[in-house]
């Protein structure tokens, strides 16, 4: 792909084949673009305010192009690159650190260790094996991959378009979170460059054609709900950096003496002040050992309660019992709650979502998440936005009262707090806060809200003890304990039949519970980034366990 780094053009657009009415924004008269604060400049993939064409679908559509934004900041380094992200495929960001790496200039990059392998090394018997999920993901990288469409992936295709093999062929230096000699943290949830130390560039998108742009086969998609901001502040670069050299160590074929999840050494929060910016950050993971006040959670949960009017929430995942408690106190003290949850994790047992609309959902053996408080006070403004299809809401923000904005890559979840390498940004600046206003606003305004009636029929039809504070206590459910002979499914078992598994404790349990919230177990291989399993259980559990 080519893209004109900075150039977004206006376009009077023709009807797309849409088969949602949050896609008729595309034939509307184009909305004005708001101001940007000159410290902190504000983006999302799909604004209203602004047009780009995609050259993988011939596509002009509404959103700034992210994808541009990063090759531009990236291309203008002259002196140092890092970047630390989850998951990066896209081969325009590959190229331009490889033509930066020729150029001289010191080039870093960390991944997540799922994600190390390139698209072209997996064989199409790898391919037809993975979960429906990954199968589709591998598909997708590899038809971006095979510009002529014929298929096959040519020596020629892969050298130009895989980007992991770009990068590898340029010698990029680049390490995974398995360079501190473990087998990964839970996450590298990560998404920040920094360039020249004093750029920065902090999204809520992996830097991927599904999380920027859309799925190739679906003409309706838009990508991933994402956000990024463009930061200007040698302080602010500084901490990142800082963050960055935590989790490098001494690099590629060093020793290893990187630190990712919990062995980075703990760290409150960090403020700058930039213009009329007040900017505070906070990296996950925070240790057990450490006060639950202390940890990014809990900063998420004491910048609500500065809200005096109102909180807007557009997530992702929300299974923090805390924040949710935080939230049920302040809008009992007055202050206006809306939420949107991604809707594969918006109706869960574990969502906090259903806590809002004063409901519990208990899992099949009528057991509710602990210390599970439904609002009485309930509201009917929280639901899912309504997405083309594969498209999912991946934000991770929060406006409160049009003054302060939450964002970052730390979801609001315990895996996101105790196990993942996350940011969490926290800005104070009203003309900030008017972008993801506007975004919150245009996602809330094509949304589904309340409780949907599958959701209530199937409480229904559990026919278990209803909840009104808190969760029913061991005596007051039915457990139901498998036997030695059955396989217990990682993903949907109780933290009572994990309990039955080989070597597996109360507090064990509750990891795996922790862990398959953001990322659901695809294979036994899987369970390696929970704490505290390693390659012995692992055996004993090999006959024990599905997915």
């Amino acid at each position: 792909m080519r893209f004109f780094p900075g150039k977004f053009s206006v376009y009077l657009l023709t009807p797309c084949f849409c088969l949602l009415s949050a896609c008729r924004q595309e034939i509307s008269p184009q909305i004005q673009p708001l101001p940007q604060d000159p410290g902190v400049k504000v983006y999302f993939n799909q604004n209203q305010a602004t047009r780009y064409t995609e050259d993988d679908r011939n596509l002009t559509r509404p959103g700034d192009n992210l994808e541009a934004l990063i090759v531009e900041m990236i291309s203008k380094s002259q002196t140092r690159v890092d970047v630390a992200v989850q998951e990066l495929r896209l081969p325009e960001i590959a190229r331009a650190l490889a033509d930066r790496h020729r150029s001289g200039v010191k080039v870093r990059v960390i991944i997540e260790n799922s994600y190390r392998r390139p698209w072209s090394d997996y064989t199409d018997a790898e391919i037809a094996q993975m979960p429906e999920r990954e199968r589709d993901r591998a598909k997708d990288g590899r038809r971006r991959i095979d510009t002529n469409g014929d298929g096959r992936l040519s020596p020629a295709e892969i050298r130009q378009n895989d980007a992991l093999v770009i990068l590898r062929d340029t010698g990029v230096p680049l390490l995974d979170d398995t360079a501190d000699g473990s087998k990964g943290s839970g996450l590298m949830h990560h998404k920040f460059i920094v360039t020249d130390d004093r750029s920065l560039l902090v999204t809520s998108a992996n830097f991927t054609g599904s999380d920027i742009h859309g799925d190739p086969d679906k003409p309706a998609s838009r990508g991933n709900a994402n956000n990024l901001l463009r930061i200007d502040s040698p302080q602010l670069a500084a901490i990142f950096r800082g963050e960055f050299n935590v989790m490098w160590g001494d690099g590629v074929g060093g020793k290893p003496d990187s630190q990712f999840g919990v062995q980075k050494p703990p760290r409150g929060m960090q403020t700058v002040v930039l213009g009329n910016n007040r900017i505070s950050v906070q990296f996950s993971p925070t240790s057990r050992k450490i006060p639950w006040e202390q940890s990014v959670n809990g900063t998420i949960s004491k910048t609500l309660t500065h809200a005096s009017q109102s909180a807007d929430l557009a997530l992702f995942v929300f299974s923090e019992q805390g924040i949710a408690d935080t939230l049920a106190m302040r809008h009992q003290q007055g202050i206006s709650v809306r939420a949107l949850i991604d809707p594969s994790f918006a109706y869960r047992d574990y969502s906090e979502g259903l806590d809002l609309l004063g409901v519990a959902l208990p899992n099949r053996n009528c057991q509710y998440e602990a210390g599970n408080r439904p609002w009485q006070q309930a509201i009917e403004t929280v639901g899912v936005p309504l997405l083309p299809p594969g498209d999912k809401l991946h934000h991770k923000f929060a406006v409160l009262d049009s003054r302060i904005t939450i964002t970052g890559s730390h979801n609001w979840s315990a895996a996101a707090n105790q196990d993942n390498d996350e940011t969490l940004l926290i800005v104070e600046n009203s003309t900030v806060a008017a972008h993801f206003q506007r975004e919150f606003d245009r996602l809330y305004t094509h949304a589904k809200l309340g409780i949907p009636e599958k959701v209530r029929q199937k409480i229904k039809q559990q026919n278990c003890p209803a909840i009104v504070q808190k969760a029913p206590t061991p005596t007051q459910t039915q457990k139901t304990i498998p036997s030695s002979s059955d396989k217990i499914n990682l993903n949907t078992a109780t933290p009572q039949e994990l309990e039955t598994l080989p070597g597996v404790g109360p507090k064990l349990a509750r990891e795996i519970a922790i862990a398959r919230q953001e990322k659901p177990f695809t294979s036994l291989e899987d369970l390696d980034r929970v704490p505290g399993i390693g390659s012995s259980k692992l055996e004993k559990l090999r006959d024990r366990v599905t997915w």
